[in-house]
């Protein structure tokens, strides 16, 4: 059973990127940039969607970032997403930064004290460089070149759900929306659940926005679960959360069918302080 487990395991981690091969999303007119990181110590490739009218106006935007953002991974779907729920007059316009994996399960993982957790991603706290490289590296470049107007946000699912569950939980000030589907929160074992109060008793004075959703995976839906009854129980009043439990949804369908409701919920009213 325990084998059994970590093959799951193994495939949540991975399927994010074997997904999106499987479908054929338009790429969009974008924006394409470099960074030679000293926080991670690599080149990394950014692309940079930005919404119809951007060019023709003085309008400051909010930014959605993105890790799995290269072009053969998330970042066109979630585009063409944003474009539909935009021409709808569903969400505000928004600039996408989407960031294209390098080593993708280093980058989206935190620290384990779980031996056997080597086996599916390396326990050297990835995630805790990546976070510093979006915050003091890719955002100031952002915020440089493209017109913001200081709202931020980050969306991921399975192992990027995670980062964006484990930022949200250790570094909240970082972003002011959280978008996290089917997050892998498993990870050593379940750490970010069972800490997640003790972690939010010191969450910085500023309107947050947590969307998350949960699909059937049996080694996820037990800890998104969890992890809204303690946020029920625990969540700073500063905090706006919504958990949509998706039991009829799999692991590898639960992005594509959520996505529009979290942006939409999510999107919205930022103007808030």
């Amino acid at each position: 059973m325990k084998q059994l487990s970590y093959l799951l395991l193994t495939t949540v981690l991975l399927v994010s990127c074997v997904n999106a091969k499987q479908y054929n999303d338009p790429v969009p007119e974008h924006d394409s940039l470099t960074i030679d990181s000293e926080k991670v110590g690599e080149t990394r490739v950014i692309n940079v969607w930005t919404p119809p009218g951007y060019q023709e106006n003085e309008t400051a935007y909010t930014v959605l970032y993105m890790p799995d953002g290269g072009i053969k991974e998330d970042f066109p779907h979630i585009a063409n997403t944003l474009a539909k729920l935009i021409e709808n007059n569903s969400i505000p316009p928004t600039i996408l930064v989407g960031i294209e994996n390098t080593e993708r399960r280093r980058d989206l993982t935190g620290p384990s004290k779980i031996k056997k957790d080597e086996e599916v991603a390396p326990l050297s706290d990835g995630a805790k460089n990546f976070r510093v490289f979006i915050s003091d590296e890719l955002m100031p470049q952002i915020n440089n070149k493209y017109r913001t107007n200081g709202k931020k946000g980050i969306i991921g699912e399975s192992a990027a759900g995670l980062f964006v569950v484990e930022t949200f939980l250790l570094k909240p000030e970082t972003f002011d929306f959280y978008i996290a589907m089917d997050p892998a929160l498993w990870w050593n074992d379940h750490y970010l659940v069972q800490q997640a109060s003790k972690l939010m008793a010191n969450f910085p004075n500023k309107e947050t926005k947590l969307w998350f959703a949960g699909s059937d995976a049996a080694d996820i839906s037990p800890y998104t679960n969890d992890l809204a009854k303690t946020l029920k129980n625990n969540a700073p009043s500063q905090l706006t959360w919504k958990y949509t439990d998706e039991p009829n949804e799999k692991h590898n369908t639960i992005f594509r069918a959520t996505k529009e409701k979290a942006l939409t919920w999510s999107l919205n009213n930022l103007e808030k302080e």
